[in-house]
């Protein structure tokens, strides 16, 4: 891979490749997933599959999501442009038609002669892609979405009573449900098609591939025949703890917190009349959702592993780049809260790695096989660890200059201020200097100011105190936006005025604070930001 070196504004690159030397882009979006993986450290979560994906990778152990909510992160990472920019909040807008023609990741491949396929969530479904997943831009022809996932939310759960139920927690015996398959299994299947018909073109191809789970509801399978061994079982509830910092911290603002009401809606929860807005959940069902978060973890890693490896059967492995990431974290109980919709390092941290052929690693000998299939339920004794990784933060806006550079494109350029007519410009910086190994034993960041790093999010709200809308507000009721900004050092989040008429923040108009310092609250509990040092800390809060 030539090096391309970011220099302020101006990025010097070669030529693009031609199609014949093009590295392929094999891109894994994962839904809700935060970095409870063995290749982040957790001693639990068994992930063979992506944590030998991260063996071969570069692995950034502090990457930010920009909103922690599906839609807008999405739009705002396909688009390389942050929240403020795309003005996506919430579900119902279109960026093309309501704020400005930006080009996309994918689009910006296919102009340059990939051929760019879709394969199950990738930008969020409805009115924020258009009903079409932005086609005709992003996708040389229509993106494909699993048949069995209009029964996500439907009632497939059979509870104790044996009656059928709209559950969280739902372990499902496959053969049982609609179509005898499940969207993730569905979307592996079409990818591998898709691999082996472009194993044959003389074109590049990009390929997104979103899984579902871990989003909820968890419904990953049960013991069947498709599937021999049952998720839940990896899993013991004895071995499943609560989350470190369960209670609602003292400090919290009340506009800070997040009442997953997506989660009361669902009948097993109904049934346990938690009280609104703060709960909480009894202490055995939090460790029944802990399980079936990692049972739906383990699930997706059998997917991934089954993708990989046919890349590997493909001999497509020494030519195609491949990303790993999620939209956005998810709060497992931590700060008493569930699900995302918060400006937490919990819902806003995300895995993301990168497998870049010849670079991340060595390529493999004649015969070797990088990726082969890892069966979660084998005894594993001990974790792999990740190929390289790097500590500083960055953020999932990065993901478009980096993608294009590593594949040997111009990088496009910064965004100016504003970019609302601009089509093509993003606003993350590139990650390309992280690559430049020079073969040693080093983070290529080394000699750079990791101070100097900030990954900015934003999250709105409707009101000061928690309602049933907090958690999702629609643009017109949005009334307060919380802008956070994550250092080396501290988070530091203002929940300031807004005005959704105007796509305007009042930075004079503050309704509240957090500060937190990493070194000694590292689990965001102790807000200090009405402290003396809270009230001397006031670093800018716009990226």
């Amino acid at each position: 891979m030539p090096p391309a070196l970011e220099e302020g504004r101006r990025t010097v690159r070669p030529q693009a490749p031609s199609p014949k030397d093009a590295l392929n882009i094999l891109l894994i979006i994962v839904d809700d997933l935060r970095p409870s993986l063995g290749c982040y450290g957790d001693k639990l979560v068994r992930s063979p599959n992506i944590d030998q994906l991260a063996s071969r990778s570069l692995l950034f152990q502090n990457a930010f999501a920009q909103q922690a909510v599906c839609a807008p992160s999405r739009v705002s990472f396909l688009t390389g442009r942050r929240p403020d920019t795309t003005r996506l909040y919430d579900f119902n807008s279109y960026w093309r038609v309501h704020t400005g023609n930006f080009s996309t990741i994918p689009q910006y491949f296919k102009e340059n002669g990939y051929v760019t396929m879709s394969v199950g969530k990738v930008f969020h479904p409805g009115i924020s892609s258009n009903h079409s997943d932005d086609s005709p831009y992003s996708w040389s022809f229509p993106p494909y979405h699993p048949s069995s996932e209009k029964y996500e939310n439907t009632k497939t759960c059979r509870g104790p009573d044996g009656e059928l139920h709209a559950n969280l927690l739902c372990p499902v015996d496959v053969v049982d449900v609609p179509e005898g398959t499940l969207p993730d299994k569905q979307s592996t299947e079409q990818a591998i098609q898709l691999l082996e018909r472009m194993k044959m073109s003389s074109s590049p191809f990009f390929l997104a591939v979103g899984y579902h789970k871990p989003h909820i509801p968890f419904r990953y399978p049960k013991l069947c025949m498709l599937f021999p061994k049952e998720f839940q079982k990896l899993y013991p509830l004895e071995n499943i703890t609560l989350a470190a910092d369960p209670q609602v911290p003292d400090g919290l603002p009340p506009v800070a917190y997040n009442p997953w009401m997506d989660i009361r809606q669902r009948e097993d929860v109904q049934a346990l009349n938690i009280s609104v807005p703060y709960g909480p959940i009894p202490v055995d069902f939090q460790r029944k959702i802990r399980q079936s978060y990692f049972a739906s973890v383990s699930y997706l890693d059998t997917q991934v592993g089954h993708l990989l490896s046919t890349l590997d059967d493909l001999q497509l492995t020494n030519s195609t780049i491949i990303a790993f990431t999620s939209d956005h974290g998810w709060a497992l109980g931590e700060h008493g809260e569930w699900a995302k919709y918060s400006n937490f390092d919990v819902t806003t941290r995300v895995p993301l790695m990168f497998y870049v052929p010849g670079r991340t690693t060595l390529f493999p000998e004649a015969g070797e096989k990088l990726f082969p299939y890892l069966d979660p339920f084998d005894s594993v004794s001990e974790l792999m660890e990740p190929g390289r990784q790097s500590m500083h933060l960055v953020e999932l806006v990065s993901l478009f200059p980096t993608l294009a550079g590593l594949a040997g494109l111009q990088v496009p350029p910064r965004c100016p201020i504003p970019s609302f007519q601009v089509m093509l410009c993003r606003e993350g910086r590139s990650l390309l200097k992280h690559f430049l190994f020079h073969d040693l034993e080093e983070d290529p960041y080394l000699h750079s100011n990791p101070r100097e790093l900030i990954a900015y999010s934003q999250y709105p709200r409707p009101a000061d105190s928690p309602q049933w809308n907090s958690d999702k507000p629609t643009l017109k009721d949005i009334k307060i936006m919380g802008y956070s900004i994550r250092t080396i050092d501290y988070r530091y989040t203002v929940w300031v005025g807004f005005n959704p008429n105007e796509f305007l923040a009042n930075f004079s108009d503050i309704h509240a604070g957090e500060l937190y310092f990493v070194d000694s609250d590292p689990l965001q509990d102790h807000n200090v930001y009405n402290d003396s040092r809270g009230r001397e800390l006031s670093p800018s809060l716009m990226p």
